[in-house]
Parts: structure tokens; C-alpha cells; sequence
């Protein structure tokens, strides 16, 4: 039941973006990957609970507290140039300066306007590699991104 026996960590685009903006919101939405740990695992979405997951710590973004799951934090899955999600609060103050009227229906659909332009633009910050910390140490795993 050793997490250093993976060597790549298949995800979902999806997933990993749904885990992102609940992450956003303050849900502890993390991707999971459960024993029996070998090379290749599948991580899926999974609401953690608090006796189960940490926040993520460090560049890693694994936590490995409970010994029958590895937790990993969505956004270590971006690199650091990666666009930040586009708050409500944000997408309120573009509109308010620009020349349109503000309502909450407009806003509504400029929120959601900029949410998919983030999804589209986060596409192109996906990281291949991220850091595992086992037992043993942090090791780096291949990233696998299934679309």
C-alpha cells in the first residue's frame, strides 16, 4: 500500500478543472488515488474530509495522511503561469468599468463568459510531472491527461 510504487498518475481535464474551481470556492475537492497503489493509478475527483486530507503542502500538493488514499491538490497540476480563475467579485468590476449596463442577469453571463475563456486558456498550463511525497521522500510522477 505504498504510494512510491506509482509512476505516472492518469487525470482526467475535466476533473482536474472541476477540483480547481470547487478548490476556488473552498471546498475540499481534491483528486484521489486509492490502494492498491501500482505504476499506473487513475486519480479521480473526490470531496475530502477533514480527518482525511490536509491542505496540500508546498509545491507537491500531495498529502499522504491517510494510508489508504493519496490526495493531490488540482492546482499543483498548473503550472505557475497559469491564468487565475476568474472570481465573481473580478468579472463584477470588468463589467461595472466597461461601457455595458450592469445587471445581475449580464453579469451572470459574463461571469460564465470568462469562466469558459479560463477553461480554454488553463488547457495550455498543464504540467506532465508532479512531485509524490512517499515514505521514502518526493519523487516526481509522469502526469497522464486524458481529454
Amino acid at each position: 500500500m505504498d504510494p512510491s510504487a506509482v509512476r505516472s498518475l492518469v487525470v482526467t481535464f475535466d476533473d482536474v478543472v472541476s477540483a480547481a474551481e470547487a478548490r476556488r470556492a473552498g471546498r475540499p475537492v481534491v483528486l484521489r488515488a486509492t490502494p492498491p497503489f501500482h505504476g499506473r493509478m487513475r486519480a479521480r475527483l473526490h470531496v475530502a474530509t477533514p480527518e482525511r486530507s490536509d491542505p496540500p503542502g508546498g509545491a507537491d500538493g500531495w498529502t499522504v495522511r491517510d494510508p489508504h488514499a493519496v490526495h493531490l491538490d488540482p492546482w499543483a497540476l498548473f503550472d505557475a503561469d497559469a491564468p487565475p480563475y476568474p472570481t465573481p467579485a473580478d468579472t463584477e468590476d470588468r463589467l461595472r468599468a466597461g461601457d455595458r449596463p450592469f445587471s445581475t442577469d449580464a453579469h451572470h453571463d459574463y461571469h460564465a463568459t470568462a469562466v469558459a475563456a479560463w477553461r480554454r486558456a488553463i488547457r495550455r498550463h498543464r504540467r506532465e510531472e508532479a512531485r509524490v511525497r512517499t515514505a521514502d521522500g518526493t519523487r516526481r510522477v509522469r502526469i497522464g491527461w486524458l481529454d
